[in-house]
């Protein structure tokens, strides 16, 4: 009897790029055999190292990097990588620009724009881990501008903190939080984003992100979405077609909506939709 036949190592790599942060890449792959040649980035590199080992060497220190690893790379720094296990290594990058995390330290540090300065190159870190796979995730598939904004102040602070930037104090901030709220209840079909709440309420963006989500209970994206949902309630209660109110509510798709409502009601738009009819044939107690 012939040996089963070994599945061959394949290799695959897709590049997508972020235009709202300054045409930010974001690569997704899995190498076997290939190897980088030393080069050098104009931007950061954030790499998340979902399986698998690489093998890196740079400037200030080589080594292995394994499952659940973040690397983090300056700009211009030259750097290798390499797999670290006959297996490979299957990873997410994200290489913003300096003028991206600049201004992003600028609203933590009161305008100043100095860039972060990483003391290691390898970090571990499960929840900021995941923050940066969600906020990867995010700029890929989503196009809600305001989500956008939100995922990459939420994923990159705690980024910072492992380059010594402290988080300055915030208040409770009540009005501009109320004022924040009412905006986005004006805006169901989303196009808000994060810089124009705040420059309307006379905060910076990662101010009230953080006061909002603290006051509220829920991000700004996530708030509106809960009044999306309300309103999504009573179009599909008026008839219309759950494409129809993904459409006229500025969900990015009809599986957009279906996954929200039910994440938040336990029944998708059709099942609401269902279970209204049969209540609609019911006749009334007398």
């Amino acid at each position: 009897m012939s040996s089963p036949a070994i599945a061959p190592q394949t290799e695959s790599a897709r590049m997508h790029i972020a235009p709202d942060f300054a045409g930010m890449e974001l690569l997704t792959a899995r190498y076997v055999h290939h190897r980088f040649a030393p080069h050098v980035h104009d931007t950061f590199v954030v790499a998340l190292i979902e399986q698998g080992s690489e093998r890196f060497r740079c400037r200030r220190a080589e080594g292995v990097a394994n499952a659940g690893s973040i690397i983090v790379i300056p700009p211009a720094e030259v750097h290798t990588g390499q797999s670290g296990g006959e297996s490979g290594w299957s990873y997410r990058a994200l290489y913003p620009a300096p003028q991206k995390l600049g201004e992003l330290m600028a609203e933590l540090r009161d305008g100043d724009a100095r860039l972060p300065v990483f003391d290691r190159v390898v970090f571990d870190d499960p929840a900021l881990f995941r923050a940066l796979q969600g906020l990867h995730a995010v700029l890929i598939a989503c196009r809600d501008p305001l989500l956008r904004s939100c995922a990459w102040r939420e994923a990159m602070t705690p980024l910072l903190r492992h380059a010594g930037v402290v988080e300055p104090a915030t208040g409770r901030e009540d009005v501009a939080v109320r004022r924040a709220q009412e905006l986005l209840r004006a805006d169901p079909n989303g196009a808000l984003t994060l810089d124009d709440l705040a420059r309307a309420v006379g905060l910076s963006p990662w101010h009230l992100n953080r006061v909002f989500s603290r006051s509220v209970g829920l991000p700004p994206h996530a708030l509106r979405n809960q009044w999306r949902l309300a309103q999504a309630k009573r179009l599909l209660r008026g008839g219309l077609s759950p494409a129809e109110v993904a459409a006229s509510l500025g969900f990015a798709d009809q599986s957009h909506l279906h996954r929200l409502f039910k994440r938040a009601f336990g029944v998708t738009p059709g099942g609401y939709i269902q279970s209204k009819n049969v209540q609609d044939r019911i006749e009334p107690f007398r």
